[in-house]
């Protein structure tokens, strides 16, 4: 997009918990950011979910709060269509004052992990699943959206439903012409399960750009539906006795030649797809904290909830934590369904991402895919809940190989923070505090 008729325009990086987090410029400095005229303090990419610094930790008080200096991405900069007056958004990273990544950043995570398939000759395409709820938050307690047409609540499931989706076409009319506006490439919208849930997938294309796009479009979503009367959220579970978001990711990996190495040109695939479905299910357990990084994410992961409770893998199985899909043999990939959809798109990717290419790299071989119902099956299962999800991610051997040490001990310091912190309120107003910042 061009800069031009944009007074001011906001330059903002990714935390920890997938939030974003910058400033406000006029737009005299649009032209100096790329030579590291912003800077804000490393702290505050590692916040808890409230914005609170992390007590104790060694970026605040131990090192004098040292700023570290934002330099553009090369998703921005876009437009901000759910604003009321023109302004745009600069997708920014964090640095070092000696040039060298933050590596509590995120974004830096991934990049790292892509960074080990390009020394392959690999290079990672990605895409992923968007779920999330329209809902009226105007009470005390969480309910439905208003249907648009009627004026009264949604009532009852209308799963792939035309009729849900036109009821909400002046929303999702305004939400296309944003995502391309924005560069994000939505492709399909349905109606989902919940009363009131939906999802949008995204078009395959490298890895980072998913990720990228997962997080403006997370912003996207939640900042049109207040323009529309309503409120968005990706919580894991807004309603406990209906369906749950997630966050699938697809994914293929090419060679020099832009051929897919999971292609064998049958529908069972090659080894190499193999070796990574193992290492997927490797990591599984390890990185339940970063695919149910909140208290509520664990609302979801209960049996008989259309969300993955062990790991498994099978062919054209939607049971199955890890699902090779159909469809023509070049095009053969993995489908990662275990992600809630309150991760923190980075981190999920490269946690995925990271375990497959582990698993390449030590040609690990997964057990044999299943057929039938996995929820009948006895299986290795994810971390059974917050406090032992955190305490795994610390210390497992698998999660240390793909991810930094610095960030692993930021994000379990932020994670302890707040589930002391939402130790203090009540249950029943968790989604307070979740709506929208997840």
């Amino acid at each position: 997009m061009s800069f031009e008729g944009y007074p001011t325009f906001r330059v903002a990086a990714c935390d920890l918990n997938g939030q974003l987090r910058g400033k406000r410029l006029p737009a005299s400095q649009f032209d100096k950011l790329g030579k590291g005229t912003v800077r804000m303090p490393l702290s505050v990419l590692n916040v808890d979910v409230w914005g609170a610094d992390i007590k104790d930790s060694p970026l605040v008080f131990e090192t004098g709060d040292a700023d570290g200096v934002l330099y553009p991405t090369d998703h921005g900069p876009v437009p901000m269509p759910w604003l009321g007056s023109p302004g745009a958004l600069v997708p920014m990273w964090m640095y070092h004052e000696t040039g060298e990544p933050f590596m509590g950043d995120p974004r830096h995570a991934l990049a790292a992990v892509l960074d080990r398939y390009k020394a392959r000759g690999w290079r990672v395409e990605a895409a992923a699943e968007m779920e999330f709820y329209l809902v009226d938050d105007s009470g005390q307690q969480l309910m439905p959206p208003m249907n648009p047409i009627s004026g009264r609540p949604v009532f009852g499931h209308a799963i792939l439903s035309i009729r849900q989706l036109d009821a909400f076409d002046a929303y999702f009319t305004e939400l296309y012409e944003a995502c391309e506006a924005m560069d994000i490439p939505a492709e399909s919208a349905i109606s989902e399960a919940g009363l009131g849930q939906f999802e949008v997938n995204m078009t395959h294309r490298d890895a980072m750009a998913a990720a990228d796009d997962a997080v403006l479009f997370k912003t996207l979503v939640r900042g049109l539906a207040r323009k529309h009367g309503m409120a968005a959220t990706f919580m894991a579970k807004p309603f406990l006795d209906d369906a749950g978001n997630g966050m699938h990711v697809h994914f293929s990996v090419l060679d020099e030649d832009g051929n897919n190495i999971f292609d064998n040109g049958g529908p069972e695939g090659t080894d190499l797809l193999r070796h990574a479905i193992a290492g997927c299910l490797a990591g599984m357990a390890p990185s339940t904290l970063v695919f149910a990084p909140h208290g509520p994410s664990y609302d979801r992961i209960v049996p008989g909830a259309h969300a993955p409770i062990g790991a498994c893998w099978a062919y054209e199985n939607r049971t199955a934590a890890i699902r090779v899909p159909g469809g023509p043999a070049k095009a053969r990939r993995i489908e990662h369904r275990v992600a809630c959809g309150d991760n923190n798109p980075y981190l999920a990717l490269a946690a995925i991402l990271g375990a497959a290419l582990a698993g390449i790299e030590d040609k690990m071989e997964p057990p044999a895919p299943i057929t039938g119902n996995a929820y009948d099956l006895d299986l290795p299962g994810l971390a059974p809940n917050w406090e032992s999800a955190i305490d795994l991610f610390e210390s497992d051997p698998l999660i240390a190989r793909i991810l930094p040490a610095e960030l692993i001990e930021h994000f379990c310091r932020t994670k302890r923070q707040e589930k002391e912190r939402l130790d203090t309120v009540a249950p029943e107003d968790h989604w307070m505090v979740y709506l929208e910042t997840v």
